[in-house]
Parts: C-alpha cells; sequence; structure tokens
C-alpha cells in the first residue's frame, strides 16, 4: 500500500478522499515523517556508483523491486512541499517536524563524506521550513559516526537553520548508541535541550530477517527495544536525565513487554549495574508516536505511559505509515479531549517548541 488516505478518513460524494481536519478541534503535529534530498544520493553515487541507499532492507530481488517501484511512485511527496502540502491538509495535520529519509544517515562512509551529506540534506530540509514556517519544523541528520563532528552538525542544525532536533538510527554500524563514544553527543543534545528521534533502517541482525520485508516489520521494533534497553541499562537515561528521546514506531517492542525489564531488576546484580531505579522509571522519560496500525497497541501505550508521552506520527509517505493519523487517535476508547489534545499535536509542540504555533 502506498500513500493513500485511510479507512478511517471520510470520503467525498465524488469518492474522492476528504480533508480529515475538517472540523477538527485541536493543533496537530505529526512528528514522523520524511524528506528525500536526491543530491545526496549523487553524493553517495559519486564515491559508489552502484548505491541505492537502500542495501539495509533491499534483502532479496522481490523486496528490491517493490521498494524501487515504492520510491518511484512516491518520489513527488518525498520532494515536493506542495505535494505534501495538500497531503497534509487532507489528513489533518498543522504542522510537520521533517526529518531525513533514513537512508540519508550513511554512517558507514568515512565521517567527512557523511558531514557533507548531512549538509546538504540539512540545507535542503532548512530551505522547506524557511519557504513554509508555519507548517513546517525541521530534524537534521549529523556523522554519528564521529562524535565531534555529529555535535557541530547538530548545533549548525540548531543555530543556523533553526532545527528543533535531530534524528539517529538505533545504533552505529552495528555498535550499540551507548558503545559508540557518544557521550559528547548526548550531553550536549541534553544542553541544547533538542529533541533526538530514534529511527532504525534496517537491522544489524539480518540472517534471519532476508525475507517478508522482515528487516522492517521485525527489525525496525527489534533494534528500537536494543536502543531503549542499552540507553536504560546503561543508564544514559539517569547519565542525562534532561535529553528529550521520541522512538519511532511507538517505541518498538519494549514499551509493551517493560514488565521483563523490571522483574529480574529486583533480583539479579547484572540488571542494576548502572542503574538506581527499576527500568520502568527511566522508560518513562521517553516518547513514543503512534504509529502501531491497531486501537488496542495505542491505547496500551497511552494507559501504560501515560496520554502526555504519545505523540502523532504517520511515517509518511511510505507504504509503512500511519495514513490517518487523525482518525487513528479518535479510534481510541475512552479517550478524553484534553488527552486526544495532547497526543495530536500537544505533546510534540511542547517538545518541539514550538508552542506559538499552536496559537497562531
Amino acid at each position: 500500500m502506498l500513500f493513500k488516505c485511510a479507512n478511517h478518513a471520510p470520503a467525498s460524494d465524488h469518492g474522492h478522499a476528504t480533508t480529515v481536519n475538517q472540523g477538527k478541534k485541536h493543533f496537530t503535529v505529526d512528528i514522523h515523517c520524511h524528506v528525500h534530498v536526491p543530491e545526496a544520493d549523487k553524493m553517495l553515487q559519486e564515491i559508489m556508483p552502484e548505491a541505492t541507499g537502500r542495501a539495509s532492507v533491499d534483502s532479496n530481488p522481490l523486496t528490491a523491486e517493490i521498494n524501487s517501484k515504492q520510491q518511484k511512485t512516491i518520489f513527488p511527496q518525498l520532494t515536493e512541499p506542495e505535494v505534501r502540502l495538500k497531503d497534509m491538509d487532507r489528513q489533518g495535520i498543522d504542522v510537520q517536524a521533517i526529518s531525513p529519509a533514513p537512508f540519508h544517515y550513511n554512517y558507514a562512509f568515512p565521517a567527512d563524506f557523511t558531514r557533507g551529506t548531512c549538509k546538504v540534506v540539512n540545507d535542503r530540509i532548512a530551505e522547506i521550513t524557511g519557504q513554509h514556517p508555519d507548517r513546517f519544523v525541521g530534524l537534521g541528520t549529523i556523522p554519528l559516526q564521529d562524535a565531534d563532528m555529529a555535535v557541530a552538525e547538530m548545533e549548525r542544525c540548531v543555530k543556523d537553520l533553526g532545527f528543533k532536533g535531530v534524528e539517529i538510527s538505533s545504533n552505529v554500524n552495528g555498535q550499540d548508541l551507548t558503545r559508540a563514544g557518544l557521550e559528547k553527543f548526548f550531553a550536549r543534545a541534553e544542553e541544547l535541550g533538542v529533541l533526538i528521534f530514534i529511527h532504525p533502517i534496517g537491522t544489524s541482525y539480518k540472517d534471519r530477517m532476508d525475507d517478508h520485508y522482515f528487516r522492517n516489520l521485525i527489525g525496525h521494533p527489534l533494534e528500537s527495544a536494543l536502543a531503549v534497553g542499552h540507553l536504560v541499562f546503561d543508564g544514559y537515561l539517569e547519565k542525562y536525565p534532561g535529553l528529550k528521546i521520541c522512538i519511532a514506531h511507538g517505541g518498538g517492542y519494549i514499551p509493551a513487554y517493560s514488565g521483563r525489564f523490571d522483574h529480574p531488576y529486583h533480583l539479579r546484580d547484572d540488571c542494576r549495574v548502572n542503574i538506581s531505579k527499576p527500568p520502568s522509571e527511566y522508560i518513562k522519560k521517553l516518547y513514543f508516536d503512534t504509529v502501531v496500525f491497531t486501537e488496542h497497541q495505542l491505547r496500551y501505550l497511552i494507559e501504560t505511559w501515560g496520554a502526555d508521552h504519545v505523540v502523532l506520527g504517520t511515517d509518511y509517505p511510505y507504504d509503512m505509515a500511519e495514513t490517518d493519523p487523525v482518525g487513528h487517535v479518535n479510534t481510541v476508547k475512552g479517550l478524553s479531549e484534553g488527552d486526544k489534545a495532547l497526543v495530536v499535536g500537544g505533546n510534540a509542540a511542547k517538545l518541539l517548541g514550538i508552542e506559538a504555533m499552536a496559537k497562531a
């Protein structure tokens, strides 16, 4: 399924999708949506002509063919703001926090090269946000394989380009975020008060995930679970308590099974080496997007972690997107209007520091 209006959305008398936000009550922010920058692809192909940028998910010929067709089909949504704005209006989205397509991470290449592609991608995002400052805010990409370069580019994004945060993967070339020498990055992100949006791309556990798009379907939530686990048990959420972190795809597997983290904490020394509280106390610091597709899973996230820690997301414009995000939230049984307001926009506005946009 490529990007189109979902079943939640009403249809007009003429059979076309109508604007989801007709009569909507709340300011809405999509915190999980992507931009693709062809210029960065050209830079990659100059040093690796055969590169598609999708090696992490193109795990067999059928999957590669589907992904290639999808990329061509959704290319206008990924690259053209005017196309994107029309889709936002249909979805009832006031503001998108646009982040790079994860294919632009380029962590496996020399840091100098990745710094160059990051600059190109971030400058394009800044161009889009500058053209439509009432509809877009920026999240940048950074050369995470080099902590000093990562900090420098993050500072440029925030101070020069006006971005509200950065998007990073769940690991750096197979190294966990807490084992990749990134203390300087996390400390500076905490000081700047910027959002860190963690979004996996493929998985570092590939051998059993070649078929059925498992590198995305299973790999992404598994990667997020590992990232959250290390952030918690390696003590980073205790060491840097002011970090603002949102985990894509509903946080992966851990938010739905946190009891398996807490249970051994009380029984085993090796589960409390770096932390002074049960793991769930640190998970409560995190934010999770609504891209979980089912009402019961979204309701569980809200009931367990609080309506103040769940944020609207789509994964626009890929086929793994939630295409009617506001309608998805509206399906949650028993959710008050106040809590809906937090989930669909209030939480993201606070995280991104754009509360004034909600009042405009």
